[in-house]
């Protein structure tokens, strides 16, 4: 079995299953090359992704350059965002959730 990782927006990696990742990096190619945001999106999330196999225990590696991106160390913390999963630092996804929690608070 397989996950693909890749870098996720605000400093988390993102993981998809195969076939949702085929999904996402088809939306991605139906843009027009000559739309520069489109460009730029995909170079983002294609340069930094990864195939990964798990192991017999269903355990994976995380990447250096991810690791970097997502500057994890020691412990990580892993959400389920619908089509995806993220991981991320504890101490970043903290903050992120402390965000959210307030936004939502106030609306």
């Amino acid at each position: 079995m397989t996950v693909i990782l890749s870098r996720g927006f605000e400093g988390c990696i993102w993981g998809f299953a195969p076939s949702t990742w085929k999904e996402e990096a088809e939306k991605q190619l139906s843009l027009p090359v000559t739309d520069r945001e489109a460009r730029n999106m995909r170079r983002y999330l294609f340069s930094g992704a990864e195939n990964i196999c798990l192991d017999e225990q269903g355990r994976f590696v995380i990447p250096a350059l991810l690791l970097q991106y997502a500057a994890l160390k020691v412990n990580v913390v892993v959400i389920g965002a619908g089509d995806h999963f993220e991981i991320w630092d504890p101490k970043i996804w903290e903050n992120v959730l402390k965000k959210l929690t307030e936004k939502n608070k106030t609306t």
